[in-house]
């Protein structure tokens, strides 16, 4: 099985229980080894009281992102410490692209960039994660 192969595997078994990333409306468009691209069209239900995206939402994509990108190895993968830095606003309509990738991987620890961009390649936000490797897998091999 190639590194993709099995981050696909990996990336369905985790999408098929996936109720959070699924009922806020994220796709997950692209998956590879310590990578994973994931989309959100901004609908009302997701704006503030200021007609923006909440940042929660934003938070959001950009965590699921991170969760697809740190257990594409087939290693059970779990967030340890994330952070935010909201760069500009997304709006209603606005097509969010969350994209993360690997920085660093060292034993059970693995460090992750993820870029929040709107479609017109603006950078809404970046979002670091620090990732931590558990027991299991996400499918027998």
């Amino acid at each position: 099985m190639t590194p993709r192969e099995r981050a696909e595997r990996a990336a369905a078994a985790m999408w098929s229980d996936d109720g959070a990333s699924q009922s806020l409306g994220m796709a997950l468009r692209e998956v590879d080894e310590g990578r994973a691209v994931l989309t959100l069209t901004v609908e009302k239900r997701h704006t503030n009281g200021h007609g923006a995206c909440h940042g929660g939402i934003i938070f959001a994509l950009a965590d699921s992102a991170f969760a697809f990108a740190c257990n594409s190895r087939n290693a059970m993968t779990v967030a340890q410490h994330n952070s935010i830095t909201y760069l500009a606003p997304g709006h209603l309509g606005d097509r969010l692209t969350a994209t993360a990738t690997e920085v660093s991987l060292a034993g059970r620890s693995g460090l992750y960039d993820v870029a929040v961009t709107n479609q017109d390649d603006v950078l809404v936000a970046r979002f670091t994660g620090l990732s931590r490797a558990v027991r299991g897998q996400l499918f027998e091999e």
